[in-house]
């Protein structure tokens, strides 16, 4: 079966403007042009105007389709790619979505929303733009670019934000509860935290973990940060590691003296 423009336009709805474009610009080629200038599109069209559907819909630019289907000419191989890269996006926007919940909600009870939470679902260039400001603190007070010859993860960067979320809603919690420093429970969240961030590839150990409570406790952008969700949870944190680093030196200075 043969369409014309008008035909492909009504069945895909493309406009046809833009088959006329894509024509133009040897994207998406009749297979036939009639004595009377009609343009028809057969099976064969029809699929690559579904390819260039699929690309448009990840963003590419029409030159970039074009020299992606050039060098894809394999049709199985291209669908194969654009179902995975289409089903990341998928994953990608239910966090966005999550996110996008989460800060209405807080909005509407005025509250202030955790920071590593509002940074879910992120891709590489919005977590740069994310952390631009942290990034650009921490040269101008302590000459120190994190950024520098680190390659972002996004996949990594906002699972580790989700563990982080949900860390410190539970340490905000603990914190409202009145739970003590000391409580067991507590010092399990700590301990299961710590274990997280090695498996995410953050060696963390319960000194470095210390030390990074107290920068949190004595640098002002990153209190306020915390602060921002629970009054006192710098400070909770901090006093929580410090027994947890200390129990564990006990640990393993018992193990010693055991050997």
């Amino acid at each position: 079966m043969r369409y014309t423009v008008k035909q492909l336009a009504e069945l895909t709805g493309v406009t046809i403007k833009a088959l006329h474009h894509y024509h133009k610009i040897k994207l998406l080629e009749p297979c036939e042009v009639t004595e009377a200038g009609y343009r028809l599109y057969g099976t064969e069209e029809l699929e690559q105007l579904q390819q260039i559907l699929f690309y448009k819909e990840l963003d590419f630019p029409l030159q970039e389709i074009k020299q992606a289907m050039a060098d894809e000419p394999n049709r199985l191989r291209c669908l194969v790619r654009q179902q995975e890269a289409l089903r990341l996006r998928k994953q990608r926007m239910h966090r966005l979505l999550i996110t996008l919940e989460d800060s209405i909600r807080f909005a509407e009870k005025g509250e202030h929303m955790d920071q590593s939470q509002m940074f879910q679902g992120l891709n590489k260039e919005e977590w740069e733009a994310a952390l631009s400001e942290q990034n650009s603190y921490l040269k101008e007070n302590y000459e120190y670019d994190m950024l520098v010859g680190q390659e972002i993860d996004p996949e990594q960067l906002n699972e580790a934000a989700q563990g982080a979320e949900a860390f410190m809603s539970g340490l905000a919690q603990a914190l409202r509860d009145g739970w003590s420093p000391t409580d067991e429970r507590l010092q399990e969240l700590l301990a299961q935290h710590i274990v997280y961030l090695n498996e995410l590839g953050f060696e963390t150990t319960a000194k470095s973990f210390v030390d990074q409570a107290a920068f949190f406790v004595e640098d002002d952008f990153h209190r306020n940060m915390m602060e921002s969700q629970q009054t006192g949870m710098s400070y909770y944190l901090y006093t929580a590691a410090v027994f947890y680093r200390d129990k564990d030196r006990e640990s393993h200075q018992d193990e010693s003296n055991g050997q």
